[in-house]
Parts: C-alpha cells; structure tokens; sequence
C-alpha cells in the first residue's frame, strides 16, 4: 500500500509492481496534486555535494533516461537531456564553485568548467561580466505531472489498483505493532506493508502510524513567463549561490535565480525558500526579488512579460536528506519522502531502494543515510 500519488510514490508503485508485487496507490487528491504538480521537473546533480545524496541523484540520472525510453510515446515525460549551467557572478563564488564541481567529479559527475569567455557560446543570452561557470552535462528535465501519471498508467498495466479521492485516516496496526494496512472513509485496505510517500504530509501520516518524522513545508514560488521562441534559454541555467540556498536550514525567505524554458515555450524562473506553514499568500516580495535575479541573469527578461506565478511546498526535512526505507519503530512501514526541492529527480531511485527493502534485495546505493528513525531524541 503506498499512500501518495505524486512523483515518488509513483515511481514507488511502478518499480514494485515490475519487482512483482501486489500494489495499490492512495491519495486524497488527484495524481501530483500536491509538490509534483508544483515542481519545475528539475534532474540534477550539480547542485548535490559529494555524499549520499548525490550518489542516489546519479543512480536516479541513469533511471530516468531508461524511463524516457521505456514508457511508451503516448505517455511522453518530456524528458530533455538539456544539461545545466551554474554561473558565478565574481570570484568568491568562483572559487567555491570550483571546489564543489572537484568533489562532484571525484564521485562521478561530469563538469566541465566554463571560462568567462565561453559562457556565451552556450547561452547567448547571459549577462556579460560574469567570472564564470560549470557546464553539467547530465542535468536533465521532465514534466512532473505528466511523468507521475505515466509511471501509474505503466503500473496499473502491471496490476496495480490506483484510488484516488481516498484520505488515510488511520494506519492500521496487529497487537503487536506490525502495520496491517489503512483506513480510508471507504473502509479499511489491508496489506502487510504501507510506503509513506505522502510528501510535505509525510510527517502526518508518520503519526498516524504513532512514529515521529519530522516533515516540514518549505514554500517556494515560479514565475512564468510568455511564450518565447526555441533556444531562448538552452540549458538549466542558475546562479552558484542557489547550492547554498538548498542547503540552509533558515526559515527566512532566500531566492536565488534559477532560469529554464520548456518545450512549450515558457520560461520558468525560480527559486525561493522559506518556512511559513502552508500559507499560500502571494508573495510580492518573492516575486520581485524572482524577477529581479533572473534579469540580472538573462537581461533582455526585462522586456518579458511574466503571465502567472504559482508556489509549492517542499517536504523539508532538517538534514537535507529524505527518509526512505522501512522504519524499525513501526514493522511494515516504509518511508519515501522528505526529500524537499529534489523529490522529482530522486524519484526512481527512491522507489528503486524501497523495492530492495520490501523484497530483500541489496540496495543499489547504501539505505543507512536515509534511516527513518534517525531523528529518534
């Protein structure tokens, strides 16, 4: 039973349902009704430190190509292997570029340092003056939403049941503590094992199974603008100081310019980060700051009009990493979430490693950074 139908728990129940196992997938909303449908689509690896993190990112670059070629054209992701660009403004950021993109390389990132120079070649657009940058070839994008729906379409013809409109009010637990299932309005759903891939309510269904993970919303804001032509923006192209961003615990608001188009033509500009709750209130502070970086970046956005903008809210965790895996305080409850702004590109991995921990398998990448309970006072 895997409660959440956005990108990981999709991809949770179609590496399940292809490893052979009896899956159903709940979510009181529709499918990506929450983060996924929010997301940007971002498949990074440039902006994940050498560690655990970044080792599950390059495991999950290698399934997300094998994705795009796997599931079928009708349920196209629109998966574009456009790479990313990280630029620094002057040589401080330079400097700290250069040691991130070292360890990057050491754990097997391709980055190619980009002169001052040689920056225009690849984005005709940037601002001039800037010290330079790293190219990262295996960033990539996919649509979100539509990516979560083909994973579940290729699950269902795998035999798994999709219920969505259906709220876990309960994680149903034996006498002796080991999960039984779940309940839902419509009445209890009985399987020996529940995946909680419930996003920025992870923590909640965490206490519904009466164990402690400590999710919280980190809002964010996308701005999107008109459609512009092809080529407008090539690559994932985003300010050195976005990595720093990603890493802090603060719970102020922090923005950073992330700039990329789409097939359709649009292009969407992030990033924000700040810890309100899950309050939807426009920000117009964080909108103009958007703007105002990502011009900086790409000045002839100056002339652009921004059409709509909308926010989302990354499943925070205080470490930074997510929590996957069974959980030893609660038998039969496996966690797949928490992984904030890099849920989408983590996706398949995630499922990958949780498939391992429900079938006994060995894990393609080491489970023990991703413990559940290592948030335990």
């Amino acid at each position: 039973m895997i409660v959440g139908a956005g990108v990981v728990g999709a991809a949770c129940a179609y590496y399940a349902a292809r490893a052979g196992l009896s899956v159903a997938v709940v979510d009181r909303g529709p499918v990506a009704g929450g983060t996924t449908g929010a997301g940007e689509g971002n498949l990074l690896v440039s902006d994940k430190e050498a560690g655990a993190e970044l080792d599950l990112a390059l495991l999950s670059t290698r399934l997300w190509r094998e994705l795009a070629e796997a599931l079928p054209p009708r349920d196209a992701i629109e998966y574009e292997p456009k790479g990313g660009l990280v630029v620094a403004s002057d040589g401080t950021a330079l400097t700290a570029l250069r040691a991130l993109a070292a360890g990057q390389r050491a754990a097997g990132v391709t980055a190619h340092e980009v002169a001052p120079g040689e920056l225009a070649r690849l984005e005709p657009g940037l601002a001039p003056g800037l010290a330079g940058g790293v190219h990262y070839p295996q960033d990539a994008q996919v649509q979100p939403a539509r990516a979560a729906a083909a994973l579940l379409r290729a699950a269902r013809r795998m035999g798994a049941a999709v219920r969505l409109g259906e709220e876990v009010t309960a994680v149903l637990t034996g006498p002796d503590g080991t999960v039984r299932g779940v309940r839902t309005p419509r009445g209890d759903l009985r399987a020996p094992a529940v995946v909680n891939a419930a996003g920025t309510w992870g923590g909640h269904v965490a206490a519904l199974a009466g164990t402690r993970l400590p999710v919280m919303p980190r809002r964010g804001f996308v701005l999107v603008t008109e459609p512009l032509p092809p080529g407008f923006v090539r690559h994932k192209v985003y300010a050195a100081d976005y990595v720093a961003d990603v890493a802090s615990g603060s719970a102020d608001l922090q923005s950073s310019a992330v700039v990329e188009g789409t097939p359709a033509g649009p292009v969407l500009i992030g990033a924000t980060r700040e810890r309100v709750g899950f309050d939807r209130t426009l920000s117009t502070e964080a909108l103009h700051r958007l703007a105002a970086r990502a011009v900086a970046l790409f000045p002839a956005l100056e002339r652009v009009h921004a059409i709509r903008a909308y926010c989302g809210f990354r499943p925070y965790l205080p470490d930074h990493l997510p929590a996957i895996g069974p959980d030893p305080r609660v038998p039969g409850l496996h966690h797949a979430c928490g992984h904030e702004g890099a849920g989408i590109g983590l996706a398949p991995a995630t499922a990958v490693l949780v498939t391992a921990a429900l079938t006994g398998a060995e894990p393609p990448v080491p489970a023990a950074p991703f413990r559940p309970d290592r948030f335990t006072p």
